[in-house]
């Protein structure tokens, strides 16, 4: 089956989707007529049921239809801000014979794309952008980088962004629809076999389109670049998945941001032993489905194979050559990532820095809080003593203090007083400056005393949760280290951070992975 044929098949199904919406509203209309015709009491019940779907449809159709555009992320770049860059981009949009786009946009995204803002169903092209991501830049050479733009221009030589806009907006509409009907079983079942039907072939069309703007890509970079720009790629985004998760995800911690994101991400790219975990998990088989919207790597990669090679003269280097000054594109995208309330109360901090407080914040304070708390409670005391809790164990009050730490949101485990105690037990150490959370960019981050050697209190803490007579130990120890049995947490544990980079958890996380 030809990708024409796909193509206009996937327009005719989208168009029977508004034809299966139009039925339903009419059989709607028809049975609210006959019952003022011809009362009948079953009928009321076949109106009823259809009168709701067909409210349920027209809201979602509604919904879909108030999508917009919406604000763009990115920054956009002019001709004058980075010549190098547009000059690239409109010399390979007449390689491939297409017009250049009207706007190019730097993203905080492993990712180049296209897209094509349209009227009347695609017909007619009102706005063409392109995104380039940073994080692509940095990991790319200069001829993987006009690979990967000869591939998404290769987009609009074949009229596929003019095509996705409407294939896209039906996608959207049939999930909405789907969604919108759960009251509804029966018409749901209907819509779902027949989003089913369309996503089949949209998404077939959208994996023979990557394939077809491989191979525009190949005739301008070469084999070579296309393959290695695709295994790139695959490793850049899975380790850009790992450091939004497990290292951005800490903004906001304590009151702080990170000084260099795109510094971060590029350590974390460099570091050796990351690099052997993202390897493996690249290695890895991957699942292929109907509905995946591009092919597997590895069916891209024979299939670029199998193209001719065409002369060429290498440029091998940093794909950051194609901008201006590198250093002011990062520092403008990354302005960029943050809302301004995030931009004026957040500190920009080291890495180093924000991992301390970040995994301080996030994995200790509240435990370290919400123990001295329970502890009051159960002990009586005017303010939340830590050695409140302490006391409690002592007198075999154990069960009281669990409770209380229920009460507080604890979730309740054999192991709860005993990791609570543990991680309480860290941010004592933190706070009384005899141990720091430290930075790793191989894997989580440790908590090291002064002398290097890494904390580990979980089995410590079980003893002491477990064996009322230990806890004397624990507080000559605790004495020996500066806390004193008047020791208060004050400080409740921080609120949502205000602004994080978009898209991205802005909770607590209990190590860097």
């Amino acid at each position: 089956m030809t990708t024409a044929f796909r193509a206009v098949l996937a327009f005719a199904l989208l168009a029977g989707f508004y034809v299966l919406v139009g039925l339903v509203l009419g059989a709607a209309v028809f049975f609210d007529v006959l019952l003022f015709v011809d009362f009948h009491a079953r009928g009321v019940q076949v109106a009823i049921v259809l009168t709701l779907a067909a409210g349920a449809l027209v809201r979602a159709l509604v919904m879909v239809g108030r999508l917009g555009g919406g604000e763009q992320p990115g920054v956009a770049v002019g001709r004058e801000h980075e010549p190098v860059l547009w000059q690239t981009v409109e010399e390979l949009a007449r390689r491939v014979g297409t017009a250049p786009p009207d706007e190019i946009r730097l993203v905080a995204e492993v990712n180049a794309a296209v897209s094509e803002e349209t009227r009347f169903l695609g017909l007619r092209a009102v706005r063409r952008r392109m995104f380039v991501g940073l994080p692509l830049l940095q990991t790319l050479t200069v001829d993987e980088a006009r690979a990967v733009l000869g591939h998404e221009l290769g987009h609009y030589s074949g009229a596929h962004t003019r095509l996705g806009a409407p294939v896209y907006r039906g996608r959207v509409s049939l999930v909405a629809t789907v969604r919108s009907l759960d009251d509804h079983p029966f018409i749901r079942r209907l819509f779902t076999l027949y989003a089913t039907l369309y996503l089949r072939v949209s998404q077939a069309v959208s994996r023979r389109q990557e394939l077809e703007a491989d191979a525009m890509a190949v005739s301008i970079a070469g084999r070579r670049a296309m393959a290695a720009a695709l295994r790139k790629i695959e490793a850049a985004a899975l380790g850009w998945d790992v450091y939004a998760s497990s290292y951005l995800s800490m903004a906001g911690l304590g009151g702080a941001r990170p000084a260099s994101v795109f510094g971060g991400f590029h350590a974390l790219m460099s570091d050796p032993g990351r690099q052997t975990e993202i390897s493996r998990q690249a290695a890895e088989p991957r699942e292929v489905s109907p509905y995946d919207s591009h092919p597997s790597v590895e069916e891209r990669l024979a299939a670029i194979e199998r193209l001719p090679e065409p002369p060429l003269t290498p440029d091998p280097r940093s794909a950051l050559a194609l901008l201006r000054d590198p250093d002011v594109a990062v520092q403008a995208v990354e302005q960029a990532m943050w809302t301004p309330e995030a931009l004026a109360t957040l500190r920009p901090v080291p890495w180093e820095e924000l991992v301390a407080e970040g995994m301080f914040h996030g994995r200790n304070e509240e435990a370290l809080h919400d123990l001295a708390v329970a502890g009051g409670r159960v002990m009586g005391t005017d303010l939340p003593y830590l050695d409140a809790a302490f006391e409690a164990i002592a007198r075999g009050r154990q069960a009281e203090l669990e409770a209380r730490l229920r009460e507080l949101g604890w979730n309740p485990s054999e192991t709860l007083l005993a990791g609570v105690l543990g991680q309480a037990l860290e941010g004592v150490l933190v706070r009384l400056g005899q141990a720091r959370w430290t930075l790793s960019w191989s894997g989580p981050a440790r908590l090291l005393f002064g002398d290097g050697e890494e904390v580990a209190l979980d089995a410590y803490a079980a003893q002491i949760a477990a064996t009322p007579s230990a806890v004397a130990g624990l507080r000559r120890w605790l004495g020996n280290l500066g806390m004193r049995p008047d020791f208060v947490p004050l400080q409740a544990p921080a609120g949502p951070a205000p602004g994080p980079v978009p898209g991205q958890a802005g909770g607590p996380v209990a190590s860097p992975a």
